[in-house]
């Protein structure tokens, strides 16, 4: 009997992503003093190149070592006081994360509950900004992409609904899931607060935290009276100004996340936004059409680009199906949560994939899912991504000349001398 599965795990939860091995290489190394007058040379780079992943130029982005949920809270508490009311929809886990954290901080949260599967009610929230004449809503919270269900929301569309409404109140949205793999534009979609996370997007280990805050927030902070310390953005600001944290940075993950931006403006962020969307709708296919399951996102326009929820059939229990792919196949899905719990499990197409690897999480949940009862065809999640991915090749087709046909025909000779 096997005690080891021999070969490389397959990584395919929404979050960790794969680290590309120039990122880990790039943080092999040694220990420097972070108060040395050569780190700003690091510091200032990266801050700098975060503001072109952002899109932003009017906004400041800042570095925590922390996972997104410190950014949630830098992002709060920083700009609000206790008792300060917030409109938030919860329609999955993690915007119910960051209701819950607002919660215990004090705040005031108006809830819009929202079938598990859909996004940000755009017409509600317009309604209750236009309702608020007093303008007691301080800030909107928005979940971009929500990691749980497989959906991603209109952010344009909550700017819209404020300007509509000329509603003051600061937006916040979380882009843990979605930066750098879907696209978000601070500065033209009027975002004041945008949390991410070093994770999935952007292809690094779990540790830092990104928070981009634009200058009506910044404007914010001297009214805010709500109790910080370690995610006070007034000592970064202070420290960040020289190419400097208040605390030890992560050292080896800021080299990690240099190279993680140069391998972005490699490949560009449109080009990116692209190969996810190209990429999710392969998967998509093996979910609907070779496998005639359905996603968790209750529409199209509810689909994301970085997670596919796929709901079991009734009767089924969707852990059985993750872990039957982990322990015979050495593939990591990702579990349902919440109230999705034992009806969906997730494939993330994130960060740094392609076709075959992408192929590899298809086949091996397919196979999981036969060895729990579930009554797929063999082969047709494959073949559906195939389909897909062969019919929409972003790659130019060539024909090769007569010359090169020649050539690699007559080059597999040994060489005499």
């Amino acid at each position: 009997m096997r005690t080891r599965i021999p070969g490389r795990n397959f990584l395919f939860v929404p979050g960790p992503s794969n680290v590309p091995d120039r990122v880990q290489r790039a943080m092999v190394v040694a220990m420097e003093d972070h108060r040395s007058s050569k780190f700003p040379e690091l510091s200032t780079s990266v801050l700098k190149d975060l503001k072109k992943v952002f899109k932003t130029e009017k906004g400041q982005v800042f570095i925590f070592p922390s996972s997104g949920t410190g950014a949630w809270e830098a992002a709060l508490t920083n700009t609000l006081s206790p008792g300060d009311k917030i409109l938030s929809a919860r329609f999955g886990q993690f915007s119910h994360l960051w209701i819950d954290m607002a919660q215990r901080l004090g705040f005031d949260v108006e809830v819009v509950d929202v079938e598990w599967g859909e996004g940000i009610p755009l017409d509600r929230f317009e309604q209750i900004l236009k309702a608020d004449k007093g303008h007691k809503i301080k800030g909107v919270l928005a979940c971009q992409n929500e990691t749980s269900t497989g959906v991603t929301s209109d952010i344009a569309g909550v700017r819209q609904a404020l300007d509509a409404a000329k509603h003051p109140a600061l937006l916040y949205v979380d882009t843990v899931s979605s930066m750098v793999s879907i696209d978000f534009r601070m500065d033209a979609w009027g975002v004041d607060l945008a949390v991410s996370g070093s994770q999935k997007g952007f292809m690094l280990p779990a540790g830092l935290s990104f928070l981009g805050v634009s200058q009506k927030a910044l404007a914010a902070m001297p009214g805010a009276t709500s109790k910080r310390c370690y995610f006070d953005l007034g000592d970064m600001i202070k420290s960040n100004a020289t190419g400097y944290f208040p605390y030890t940075p992560a050292l080896p993950m800021l080299y990690g996340l240099r190279e993680s931006l140069n391998i972005i403006e490699e490949e560009g962020l449109e080009n990116i936004f692209h190969r996810h969307t190209y990429l999710a709708e392969g998967v998509r296919a093996a979910v609907t059409e070779g496998w005639k399951l359905r996603l968790c996102a209750k529409a199209p326009k509810w689909n994301s680009d970085t997670v596919s929820a796929i709901v079991v059939p009734e009767g089924i229990n969707a852990a059985h199906v993750i872990d039957v792919a982990f322990r015979r196949y050495n593939l990591a899905l990702g579990a349902g949560l919440s109230k999705v719990a034992g009806k969906v499990f997730r494939i993330g197409h994130l960060g740094d994939l392609n076709e075959l690897m992408l192929m590899g999480a298809i086949a091996g949940a397919e196979m999981a899912m036969l060895d729990v009862g579930i009554k797929v065809r063999s082969g047709s999640g494959v073949g559906a991504a195939s389909d897909y991915w062969r019919a929409h090749d972003p790659i130019p087709k060539r024909k090769v000349s007569k010359e090169e046909q020649f050539y690699e025909s007559h080059s597999t000779g040994s060489i005499q001398g």
